[in-house]
């Protein structure tokens, strides 16, 4: 190839990909501001206790992941339920519980981060003394990120909550 020809391949290539960047600068940069987001209250037939929901954000496609601030007071937890690519919790404040069916309950506190993998039934929730607050981040798959399940009776809540975890 010629020095021009090689000039004009590499134009147009810059061109093209200038192109394609104004079409993605046009997808503007979105912040959604602190307490700009109406917090709901945890619908009854997921969650036990006084538990309050700020949907962060939702997958907006071709992004799959959607995120949630929930702020449970003490005693407060999810129903059973499990996500079809998982769940990443980051506690933000105060002293939960987590635990996976047929598992042992275990303790989460502040600065902490966990793991479900996909398809794990599990629940996490407050302490029975403390109040505890995380950031909820999961995948969607075909438009789906969780399926919700029975809830936790307060048998399975206090059968090891009130134990003073291990």
């Amino acid at each position: 190839m010629t020095e021009k020809k090689m000039t004009l391949a590499s134009a147009m290539a810059a061109a093209a990909f200038v192109s394609a960047s104004s079409a993605l600068a046009s997808e503007a940069i979105t912040i959604t501001h602190a307490g700009s987001q109406p917090a709901i209250v945890g619908a009854p037939d997921k969650f036990t206790g006084s538990v309050r929901v700020e949907d962060n954000f939702k997958a907006t496609a071709p992004a799959t992941v959607g995120g949630a601030t929930v702020v449970f007071e003490p005693g407060a937890r999810t129903a059973w339920h499990s996500h079809p690519l998982g769940q990443t919790l980051i506690v933000t404040s105060g002293v939960g519980v987590v635990q996976m069916w047929e598992g042992r309950q275990q303790e989460i506190r502040s600065g902490e981060t966990v793991w479900i993998p996909p398809g794990v039934k599990h629940w996490h929730g407050a302490s029975p003394s403390n109040g505890m607050t995380h950031i909820a981040f999961s995948e969607s798959l075909d438009g789906k990120s969780v399926d919700w399940l029975e809830l936790v009776t307060d048998a399975q809540y206090s059968s090891q909550a009130a134990e003073g975890q291990q």
